[in-house]
């Protein structure tokens, strides 16, 4: 019974705040993943959840992010990416992180010869370029020990969720104060056929997928977003040795799938197939914040390993802007990016939804897989690198 309220509850408060959106103004103004990310968080760290309840918030964010990918990326034309400004901005944010990891190592290690940061430096290189799914393969590869790595686990957890909390309050004001303004990414939605960017506001709310005239194309959109999350699921547990989620291979079936199925002219017209997406994208957020405990984190450690890891994180962004108003990259997509690279590609609509531009989810969710395809090789290799040092 407890587990079923809490399912309703995470379901349905995204539901409720983005109706409630259309009365009160100053929610679409706050922006309703804002306050979910605020509601959720507070609950997490005031309430004391069951063991199993809280257990539900992995569940219910590993089975929104699989629907919220397709459907959002439904109605994209890949014919009009541009892959010049992708590769710009994926090697400006490779770039970045590799050059303060580099200078990281210098500046907070322990000695010379200081072995054991360098293996710490190595995994977090590759967290920061691919994602988790490259930590256990670094880790095990250049020899990082338990204890370490548990610290810069912990540490990531509270480095990340301040680089999210920056991104949900303030990171779409600031990228595109200091970078240009305009996607040159994809072409823009039907609805919003003489701009780039998408009004939240008038695109999602209120979620009206199921009224009389969006009915049957949700039904269609939701039963191929099915259809293509159950096939990667399948897939990629294909290729876990446990038969677990291997999310490298969920999420790049997930895209390909769906960019392929983006070419079929019922799919591409399916408009309200964005705002559902949307939808799942708050309930993975909020599900997220509900689960973000601060109270069982491992703060007090090894400090010189969270000043690490909070120098990689801000400072590679700050490095990615100084190359951004170099190359002339839009902010929407040095954001996105730099979502994808340090939080991961599940993250990529998230970010997309803030900014109100779905332009850049196929870009971002590129470059995050790109990230995972290239972190294994660039932490060991970086570890080999610091030990000539």
């Amino acid at each position: 019974m407890i587990e079923a309220l809490f399912i309703i509850y995470l379901l349905g408060t995204p539901l409720l705040l983005m109706n409630l959106a259309q009365r009160w103004k100053w929610i679409d103004v706050v922006s309703p993943m804002t306050l979910l990310y605020a509601i959720g968080l507070v609950a997490a760290n005031t309430l004391r959840y069951p063991e199993g309840v809280a257990n539900l918030n992995t569940t219910v964010g590993n089975v929104a992010i699989p629907l919220a990918i397709p459907l959002m990326l439904m109605g994209c034309d890949v014919r009009k990416m541009s892959l010049r400004q992708a590769g710009k901005v994926f090697a400006s944010g490779l770039a970045a992180v590799l050059i303060v990891s580099v200078a990281g190592y210098f500046l907070f290690r322990q000695g010379r010869h200081d072995t054991d940061f360098a293996r710490v430096c190595s995994v977090a290189t590759g967290m920061y370029t691919g994602g988790i799914p490259n930590v256990g393969a670094i880790a095990k590869g250049v020899g990082l020990d338990g204890e370490q790595y548990l610290f810069l686990t912990s540490y990531d957890l509270i480095a990340t969720g301040l680089y999210l909390i920056f991104i949900i309050f303030a990171g779409k004001t600031v990228f595109r104060k200091l970078l240009p303004s305009k996607p040159q990414t994809l072409s823009p939605m039907p609805k919003a056929a003489n701009t780039s960017e998408i009004n939240i506001s008038e695109v999602s709310q209120p979620l009206k997928p199921f009224d009389s005239a969006h009915r049957r194309g949700s039904i269609v959109a939701i039963a191929f977003a099915v259809a293509i999350a159950a096939v990667s699921l399948l897939v990629s547990m294909l290729f876990s040795a446990d038969r677990s989620i291997n999310m490298t291979v969920l999420i790049l079936l997930l895209t390909t799938l769906t960019i392929g199925a983006s070419f079929l002219r019922p799919v591409r017209r399916q408009t309200s197939s964005f705002d559902i997406g949307l939808y799942f994208v708050y309930v993975f957020c909020f599900a997220i914040a509900n689960g973000c405990d601060v109270r069982q984190m491992n703060i007090g450690g090894s400090l010189n390993i969270l000043a690490y890891v909070m120098f990689v994180i801000f400072g590679s962004i700050v490095l990615q802007v100084l190359f951004a108003r170099w190359l002339k990259i839009d902010g929407d997509t040095v954001m996105v990016s730099s979502v994808a690279l340090i939080n991961s590609p599940p993250f990529v609509p998230m970010a997309a939804a803030l900014l109100g531009n779905k332009d850049v989810v196929v870009v971002g969710i590129s470059i995050g897989l790109l990230g995972y395809m290239l972190g294994n090789y660039l932490g060991i290799a970086l570890f080999h690198i610091l030990q000539l040092f």
